[in-house]
Order: structure tokens, then sequence, then C-alpha cells
């Protein structure tokens, strides 16, 4: 497959799946646009395997971790073409590597504990992509990492609030259970007694979002001047997720909601405010306090 081919190719799994970020991307530029489409193709390949039930997803994930590690040869032509994508925008492994470690982590019935654990899982699995983005947009600044991995975790948050019912048939339970005390297998039935205090949960965990996106646009100011409207699109349109759950009086028992073509156009249009130039702040440390010691996180 020659490249115009891989690049048609991992742009039709973008619109397939990550209709949001599809949206987004359209307004990166072909070569950016590319690059980020190839980035979600690797990212959605090791979710199919995380979320399928295929036999040996274990045993799957971990040799295409230790492909990543240099511990093997190659793990497949979709491994092999990140790692030449990698080698391209200089993506830090480590990155790599601790996003496979989080889908491992789903490969066992999931029972979140705490706060703490809760944004260690969600850097994993999407902070870390947000480190890689920042490779994709051949972004500079030092300073640019510390707000991409609160995008990828604002993100991630809004997942798990859209997904509870989803995530609860599958075993796993991401809201903590210092917020709500009820099992996968409950909060699966969705019966009476457990949607109240799980849609407060929800709320909860909506309100701890919004703090990650309001860091996370903050710092889009230090993406390349190219980059910027896209990003900050992205972000308000996968914020809307929370927001409509919220119109919805935190429906979660009732599915998925979605983000429908009229309200991206608006929401993309509204996204033009935030091109005005602005000083960007000093990085809130106390959001990466639970973080310490994971790829990009540094709180002193």
């Amino acid at each position: 497959m020659d490249v115009a081919q891989t690049n048609q190719s991992s742009k039709q799994v973008l619109a397939r799946h990550g209709k949001s970020f599809y949206w987004a991307s359209l307004f990166l530029g072909q070569k950016l646009a590319n690059r980020a489409a190839r980035l979600y193709e690797f990212c959605r390949f090791v979710d199919d395997i995380a979320d399928g039930d295929l036999p040996h997803r274990h045993e799957t994930l971990a040799d295409i971790s230790a492909c990543l590690k240099g511990d093997r040869l190659t793990a497949g032509p979709e491994v092999d073409a990140f790692l030449e994508l990698a080698s391209e925008v200089n993506i830090p492994m480590n990155a790599a590597t601790e996003l496979l470690d989080g889908m491992l982590l789903d490969q066992q019935p999931t029972a979140v504990k705490v706060e703490a654990d809760l944004l260690r899982y969600c850097h994993a699995v999407a902070g870390t992509v947000g480190l890689m983005m920042c490779r994709i947009l051949d972004c500079q600044h030092p300073r640019a990492d510390h707000f991409a991995i609160d995008l990828g975790i604002a993100m991630q948050l809004t997942n798990i609030a859209r997904d509870v019912l989803e995530d609860a048939k599958m075993g796993r339970r991401y809201l903590p259970e210092t917020w709500v005390n009820f099992s996968a297998t409950d909060l699966a039935t969705s019966d009476i007694p457990c949607r109240q205090p799980t849609a407060e949960a929800i709320e909860k965990l909506l309100n701890l979002s919004d703090e990650y996106y309001k860091s996370a646009l903050l710092g889009i100011q230090l993406l390349p001047f190219r980059s910027r409207f896209s990003i900050t699109v992205a972000l308000r349109v996968y914020r809307q997720i929370g927001v409509l759950l919220k119109r919805r009086n935190l429906s979660w028992w009732k599915g998925r909601v979605v983000v429908h073509k009229i309200e991206k156009i608006f929401l993309s249009i509204y996204s033009l405010v935030d091109l005005r130039p602005k000083k960007v702040p000093t990085h809130q440390s106390k959001l990466h306090q639970s973080l310490q010691g994971l790829a990009g996180v540094d709180t002193n």
C-alpha cells in the first residue's frame, strides 16, 4: 500500500470511529490531518483489541508493548506503521508504552477505588495521546506537554461519563468507589436505586473534566498557529458531550449522547473567539499531583 492509500485508509478509520476528531481534523491541513489520522488508527487498533472479544487479548497487547519497547522485532503491520510515524515526528515511546499499560489494565474487571487512580488511568489511555499529538502537530514549546495531557484527561473523563452503562456491561466501573459504591454489575442493570447516586457521581466527573478542559484551553496558545483552531474545535465538540448529558438530566441509563453536525458547526464558529492571542499562565501543578512519575509529568 502506497503513502496515499495509507493516508486514505487512516482517514476512513477516523471518519468511521472518531467523528468528533474527524470533524476537527478537517481544519488541520492535509499533512497534519494525515499524521493525526495515522495516530488515531493505531490508538483505535489497540483499543479495539482491548475492548474486543477475541481470545488472547492480554497476550496480544503485551506483544505490542514489547515491540514498542524494542524487546521484540514486530507485532504486525499496524504497529510497524505506528513505529514509522513515531520515528518521523519523534513521538516519546514512554507515552506509547503507557498507553498499552492502560489497555492492559482493562483486561481485568475494573473497580476504581479513588480519584487519584481514576486520573492515572485517564493519563495512561488519553493523556499519553495528548503528548503524542503535540509531536504530530510539530509543537516545539516545552510547556505544551502539560496542557496536552490535560486535554487528554478531560476527554477521557468525558468518555467515562458518557459510557457508564456500556462500560458496566463489560465489567468496568471507572467511577471511584469513594464517589459511588455500586459494582459494575449493579450499574449494568441500571435499576432505579442506583440511578440518582450514579448521576451525582457523573456530575462530579464532568465538573472534574471541566477543570482539565479549562487548563487545556489556555495551553492551546502554545501550539503552532495552524493547529490551534482545530484543537480548540476538538475540545469544544468533545466537551459538548458532557453539556448534553447534563441537559438530559444525567440520565446515564438511557445510553450515549451524540453531538450532531449542526452543533459541531456552531461550536466551530464559536471556537474562533479562542484564537485571540493571550498570555499562557503557569500550569496548575495541582492537576498533576496524582500523576507523578508518568510520561510528560513534572510537578516541580
